[in-house]
């Protein structure tokens, strides 16, 4: 073997190494980005009822404390946001699989119509969230007879 063969032989076991140890160091990093994301709250999940004279938004907030929720509006808008504060309870473990999600989450939305911000409502009651949110403007329905 030539020593021009044995320094290509060299070169390309450098490459191999430093392309293997890439590979090992980018699936650390993923793996570790998964475990931060994992962690983030996702946007709250609402669901929104209207009535002739109100519209009515139910969310689920398993886990928060009641002052950890915060409810802004205008005539037109609402924004919910909540706390999901993890529990430390044991402090020597491992976790096998650890799914629930911890942080602040957000959701704002607009308003199907305008509402009366100062008669609104809301309600926390098994981790959900009401909010009832009367209309500016109530809808009446006519019933017409036909001839």
């Amino acid at each position: 073997m030539t020593m021009f063969e044995k320094r290509r032989l060299m070169a390309e076991k450098m490459m191999e190494d430093m392309i293997k140890n890439m590979r090992e160091m980018q699936k650390e990093f993923e793996k570790k980005i998964s475990e931060y994301t994992e962690n983030i709250p996702e946007k709250l999940n609402m669901d929104v009822i209207e009535t002739d004279d109100q519209i009515i938004i139910k969310t689920d907030l398993p886990g928060v404390k009641k002052e950890d929720i915060n409810i802004e509006l205008t005539e037109n808008t609402i924004s919910i946001s909540a706390v999901f504060e993890e529990e430390v309870e044991v402090q020597e473990a491992n976790f096998v699989k650890k799914e629930r999600k911890y942080g602040e989450a957000r959701r704002e939305m607009r308003l199907p119509e305008k509402i009366k911000v100062e008669e609104a409502r809301a309600k926390f009651e098994n981790g959900v969230l009401t909010v009832e949110l009367p209309k500016v403007e109530v809808k009446k329905k006519q019933v017409l007879k036909v001839e």
